[in-house]
């Protein structure tokens, strides 16, 4: 399925998310935070992926590329030994592999004792979202280490002339995501590092109460809430969005443009579970809906 035809059909956006480090006194002097940003995760995350370093697809076209770096600590400076690294991409012909065993373009793989990790694949393309907008081409990665919060980002291409107008892309926060795109015995090469860092996180027996299908008090629309690598997702078409903890029994999605929001709020009133699913949209229009656990 190309991107442009699942976005007309599901409405999601390609909005960009972000974190903004900060210059702090260390007691010494003053450092900056390190924290690689975020990006949206998108709507083609597709999870148990193959484990595999080599994406190539035989007989399809795109220049051979070598992505590789490595996963470091909060500190910045220690490597972080089997990290786990999921990456997933469109061909050259705008398609991202949403449905066959095959799994084309899409990969994990794991970082060595020194926090190092490489794919083999063929670059990705710009692409039309269904608009006219035109994406960047880029790699979606998401970098899952235990203690820390699984960072989902995505890389872009130095020279591409689509950045400056991409939502995501041309702000502040992702410039040190732009990448320079080598050559070297007749094949690219991209080099991304990454530092981990921690974020609040629900308990598993907390997510275990409150993942499940609920139903919509009004309309009877139902919403499906489930839990992967001890964090919450509402499912969608293709596999789920991602909702981040931010206290009072409350999480947030945090892929949306300033001013937009969507959050998620629970009350437990006996036996029952309520969902309270409040949203302002990029139309300008708010929803709050409440739901009960089905």
């Amino acid at each position: 399925m190309k991107r442009r035809t699942f976005t007309k059909l599901t409405g999601l956006s390609a909005i960009a998310i972000s974190t903004t480090g900060f210059v702090k006194f260390n007691g010494e002097s003053y450092v900056g935070d390190c924290e690689t940003t975020t990006d949206i995760l998108g709507p083609f995350y597709r999870p148990n992926s193959p484990v595999r370093d080599n994406l190539v697809v035989e007989g399809l076209s795109g220049d051979l590329v070598e992505l590789s770096g490595v996963v470091r600590h909060k500190d910045c400076t220690t490597p972080y030994k089997n990290a786990k690294i999921e990456l997933w991409h469109c061909s050259a012909d705008e398609v991202y592999d949403n449905e066959t065993d095959e799994y084309r373009y899409r990969g994990t793989s794991h970082c060595d004792a020194d926090g190092k990790y490489s794919f083999m694949t063929q670059m990705p393309v710009p692409y039309d979202v269904g608009d006219g907008t035109i994406r960047p081409a880029h790699f979606h990665m998401m970098v899952s280490a235990p203690g820390y919060q699984s960072l989902v980002t995505q890389i872009y291409f130095s020279g591409d002339p689509h950045i400056e107008t991409d939502a995501s892309a041309s702000l502040a926060e992702a410039k040190n995501r732009i990448l320079d795109v080598g050559q070297e015995d007749g094949m690219l090469k991209v080099f991304f590092e990454c530092n981990m860092s921690e974020r609040l996180k629900a308990s598993y027996d907390s997510l275990s109460k409150i993942i499940g299908r609920y139903k919509n008090d009004r309309t009877g629309k139902m919403k499906e809430l489930f839990e992967r690598n001890g964090l919450l997702w509402m499912k969608n078409e293709v596999f789920g969005i991602r909702f981040d903890y931010v206290g009072n029994n409350a999480f947030e999605y945090a892929g949306l443009a300033e001013g937009m929001y969507r959050k998620l709020k629970f009350n437990f009133n006996g036996n029952a579970t309520k969902l309270q699913f409040m949203a302002l949209e990029e139309d300008g229009v708010k929803r709050d809906e409440s739901y009960t656990k089905y």
